[in-house]
């Protein structure tokens, strides 16, 4: 039996264990930085059974370059987000796409989220940077109380958008906070709302409604542009937006005349629809109205992608053996997968 080739095109196994395991159930292995671009990619390996690596930076792996791997039966993220992937091609070629939720992933999510939310609304930054120019104590400084109160102080209503595992999370965490917390996900039931809390609400509803609006919910066609100039003329001009989802949620020239107008208080991002942004784009000239971050909400000491490694190599090997592997995104694809690649390549 010919050994089946697996192309690694975006690694992130440093100690290469997961490679040798590959290898040593019978795979041919190629690994390196293949995502600058769909030539480069298909010319590593175009007979490759499996693709597998994290995040594709050369864009979205589409119909055309799926087809460049005529063998290609499994396509296994690292990740938790498929949107680099044409779903939908990769469904209608039988070409499974499965994905990693690794707690380490999206809890990494909520953690971080929670951490922009506090050091906006408490202005640490800020304030850092006052002190260490040489101020001190001023009226601007102030910051914002979370929780509701014993004396009568309502608290902050948080508004989430997606009630998925980075959502939940984030009620989980805001619970002891006794904040008022809002939820937009018509694809949740009405139990999972109970359990965490929180209460649902349609997405107008909660940006009329929330101090802070934090998106939580996968970029699909529904959900790309979600938030535009519309959406953000909703929100209270002392509230603050979080994305740490997917950047082409946010209409980001939206958000920019929101923020240079005061129409809302601010913004904190972990995504931006172009990464890295632009030398002398707008948003970097905005100041203490918005706090960036460089797409890095899950790299974490103690997280990272390493939980996902074992996850992906898994997906991998069961694909090969003929076997419908855990956490597949495409789920109605199975069923055409297993009629072109019924038979095993792999023992």
């Amino acid at each position: 039996m010919t050994r089946p080739k697996v192309l690694i095109y975006r690694p992130v196994d440093e100690t290469g264990e997961s490679h040798r395991r590959l290898e040593l159930a019978g795979c041919d292995v190629v690994a390196g930085d293949y995502d600058s671009g769909a030539a480069a990619l298909a010319a590593a390996a175009p007979d490759a059974a499996a693709l597998l690596g994290a995040t594709y930076r050369g864009g979205v792996i589409g119909r055309d370059l799926l087809r460049a791997f005529p063998n290609l039966r499994i396509i296994s993220k690292y990740t938790i987000g498929v949107d680099d992937v044409d779903v939908d091609a990769a469904s209608e070629l039988g070409i499974l796409v499965t994905h990693c939720p690794t707690e380490a992933n999206w809890g990494g999510v909520a953690e971080g989220t929670i951490g922009l939310m506090l050091a906006f609304m408490k202005k640490l930054g800020t304030r850092d940077r006052h002190v260490k120019a040489g101020g001190w104590r001023d009226k601007r400084l102030e910051g914002r109380y979370f929780g509701r109160r014993g004396d009568g102080y309502p608290g902050l209503t948080v508004g989430i958008v997606g009630l998925g595992r980075i959502g939940s999370r984030v009620a989980e965490l805001l619970a002891p906070w006794r904040t008022r917390l809002l939820a937009a996900d018509p694809y949740v039931d009405d139990a999972a709302f109970e359990t965490r809390g929180v209460r649902r609400a349609a997405l107008e509803t909660l940006l009329r409604e929330s101090d802070v609006v934090t998106l939580h919910c996968n970029l699909t066609p529904e959900t790309r542009g979600l938030i535009g100039a519309s959406e953000l003329a909703l929100m209270k001009p002392d509230a603050m937006l979080i994305n740490t989802a997917r950047g082409p949620m946010v209409d980001i020239d939206a958000l920019c005349d929101a923020l240079e107008a005061d129409r809302i208080g601010g913004a904190a991002l972990d995504v931006l629809p172009q990464e890295p942004p632009p030398v002398g784009a707008r948003l970097l000239a905005l100041g203490d109205k918005v706090l960036l971050s460089p797409h890095m909400i899950a790299a974490n000491r103690g997280g990272t992608l390493a939980a996902a490694v074992p996850w992906a190599t898994d997906a991998v090997l069961a694909a090969l053996r003929a076997e419908v592997p855990d956490y597949v995104y495409n789920r109605e694809a199975i069923e055409p997968w297993r009629r072109r690649f019924g038979k095993a390549v792999l023992l």
